[in-house]
């Protein structure tokens, strides 16, 4: 039988400036890198730090209730003019906090060279 994958925990927020304005360049660089460098993708990775932050300082700690969190509130985001969802944005910021903790994100083998 498969095991359940392990919840996240942060850490409580100590400086929620300074970890809004990291995820929000770090987002932002993410998504000018995946596709196209625009304009929209500064207002995404605002919004998504802005959410992030809200739920920390409101004392939410669970990297899964804080992903789920940026999904719902995402939805009222204009896509329109990005090649991005909500889904994609909350993947994107649970992947860059995964990789800022040292955390292996991959699955299945992914990444590893062929021997």
């Amino acid at each position: 039988m498969a095991e359940p994958i392990q919840a996240i925990t942060l850490s409580p927020v100590e400086d929620p400036q300074q970890e809004g304005e990291w995820l929000r360049a770090t987002l932002q660089q993410w998504l000018d890198q995946e596709f196209l460098p625009e304009t929209v993708n500064q207002e995404i990775a605002e919004r998504a730090a802005q959410v992030f932050v809200r739920h920390r300082m409101e004392g939410e700690n669970d990297l899964g209730s804080l992903v789920i969190a940026i999904v719902t509130e995402m939805q009222a985001f204009d896509f329109s003019q990005s090649f991005y969802s909500e889904f994609a944005v909350a993947n994107a910021v649970s992947d860059l906090i995964l990789q800022s903790l040292g955390i292996d994100n991959r699955c299945c083998g992914q990444g590893e060279e062929e021997e």
